[in-house]
């Protein structure tokens, strides 16, 4: 057979045509050196802050720090992740920043600060990503803080009310109750359509699974997510946590719902955060904190907002907890966000020793939304409530001196006295709003000054069962109207009096 030249010509030129070259470029670097999950690389000239770069056997980091030879970053990964890196490594650039899935999928369940489930119900099931970090909503998306946010708290919805969108801290030593607090709050979110997010920041791991039991005992881990960076979690971890559940509640603001944001406790998180920078070699400032401390903080809560109607109208509001010192609440950090939040809860140690429970110093907190976040009822029957209570504080403190006092003073202190009693609350036992304005209402026109105060308590249990028993369109007249008018007033009244004459009987 012959064959012919130009035949192999045309072959060979028909196989160059279809032949492409494809070039793979790979922008990779060199370690240059390791230690304490952080590691210092070589060579990646065009690589960005927050970008997640690969080293060797898949493990993972994020850039933190760009610098003229070389750039910093955190490796992630369980206890010791640098074991396996070593001095001159390769490291890859993966050209994505870090993210976290988002969605419905995560609701019910525990998942670590890059979105990775830790308990053991198999993988998240989602298509949704969103960076952990991105812009606050423009001042022109948004609307002002209007609606309320029951916490079921009598103290906090009476005195200190919380709105959708808000960003209130909550401040106070350890075991002072502040975990409690946010835990009542979450329960209270059943069926209102609310969605909770808890970030947990250098706590026991223990406790994370304490609050995790107590959730799912009150039903509420159907609405809920924690996301878990534990003690025993890296710095990387700990610092990523706050803004991985953040990305997560940005899901549903986008998507017009209502979200609420625990961070338990930015403290710790400050503390991870500052552990990082000086293992970076940034410069230390103020406590050997960061130059950029404050930017931390703030533009993690600044994205808590409440939208505007044309985008939905959703809310995320923030609750972030910081853990004091012996009360200071003017040391670096708690000053900090005090002066980025939008009002703070402070409970006092004294108090909660005293069995004032919730510990709630009147005098210290504040929320700079005020009255513009509660019903027109509440705002009826609470709004001298604080006032009162202070004066209270006040007048007590006089009398310790062994003061004589008139009748009037007298009237206040035994008045003040009662309502302190009214305001305490057992955990996990949230109040529906029109149970709090029923009770906070008896106590304000004085129909338990002449009670004991050892009765004050079951004189509250009792008038509730009494009103379900009896009166049972009251308190879903209350929650219908939002409005304390003369003829839901007068209904109230007359409640009120009936139970009270068969009470003293």
């Amino acid at each position: 057979m012959d064959i012919r030249p130009e035949e192999v010509t045309s072959v060979i030129k028909q196989e160059l045509k279809k032949y492409k070259i494809q070039l793979d470029l790979e922008n990779v670097g060199s370690v240059i050196q390791v230690g304490d999950a952080i590691a210092r690389v070589y060579g990646l000239d065009d690589v960005m802050v927050g970008e997640i770069i690969e080293f060797p056997n898949q493990v993972m980091g994020m850039v933190l720090n760009l610098e003229e030879d070389s750039v910093g970053a955190v490796i992630f990964g369980p206890d010791n992740p640098d074991r396996d890196i070593k001095e001159g490594d390769i490291v890859k650039r993966t050209g994505k920043i870090a993210r976290v899935p988002v969605g419905e999928a995560l609701l019910g369940r525990i998942v670590n600060a890059l979105g990775k489930p830790i308990d053991d119900k198999g993988p998240v099931n989602t298509d949704r990503y969103r960076p952990l970090e991105a812009s606050a909503p423009k001042v022109v998306d948004r609307q002002p803080v209007r609606e309320p946010l029951e916490t079921g708290i009598k103290a906090i919805d009476t005195m200190i009310p919380i709105g959708r969108g808000q960003r209130e801290l909550i401040i106070g030593d350890r075991q002072t109750g502040k975990t409690a607090l946010v835990m009542d709050t979450i329960i209270n979110q059943k069926g209102k359509g609310v969605y909770c997010i808890y970030v947990a920041i250098g706590q026991k791991v223990a406790n994370i699974v304490g609050v995790a039991e107590t959730l799912k005992k009150h039903g509420a881990m159907e609405y809920s997510t924690i996301i878990s960076a534990s003690s025993r979690s890296s710095a990387s971890q700990q610092y990523l946590a706050p803004y991985a559940g953040c990305a997560i509640g940005e899901e549903f603001l986008y998507s017009g719902k209502h979200v609420l944001i625990i961070y338990d406790d930015l403290s710790k998180h400050a503390q991870a955060y500052r552990q990082l920078s000086l293992l970076l070699r940034r410069p230390p400032g103020r406590e050997a904190y960061p130059g950029d401390i404050f930017y931390l903080h703030s533009r993690l809560l600044e994205r808590s907002a409440k939208l505007d109607d044309k985008l939905g109208g959703g809310s995320l509001t923030a609750i972030p907890i910081i853990e004091t010192q012996a009360g200071d609440i003017t040391s670096y950090i708690p000053t900090n966000l005090i002066s980025i939040t939008d009002g703070q809860i402070y409970l006092e140690g004294s108090l909660f020793y005293a069995d004032v429970r919730p510990a709630i110093s009147v005098g210290l907190s504040v929320s700079r939304v005020g009255g513009k976040a509660q019903s027109k009822a509440m705002r009826q029957v609470a709004g001298k409530l604080r006032l009162d209570l202070a004066q209270y504080r006040e007048l007590q403190t006089f009398t310790q001196f062994g003061a004589e006092v008139d009748k009037a003073t007298q009237a206040q202190l035994t008045r003040g006295a009662r309502m302190v009693e009214v305001l305490k609350q057992e955990q996990y036992s949230p109040l529906s709003l029109a149970k709090q304005i029923m009770i906070i209402y008896a106590g304000i026109k004085g129909y338990l000054d002449d009670l004991e105060l050892s009765r004050v308590k079951r004189f509250e249990i009792e008038f509730y069962k009494y009103l379900n028993q009896f009166q049972p369109d009251l308190e879903k007249e209350i929650l219908a109207k939002q409005d304390l008018d003369e003829v839901l007033e007068q209904k109230l009244e007359q409640a009120v009096k009936a139970f009270k004459n068969g009470f003293i009987a």
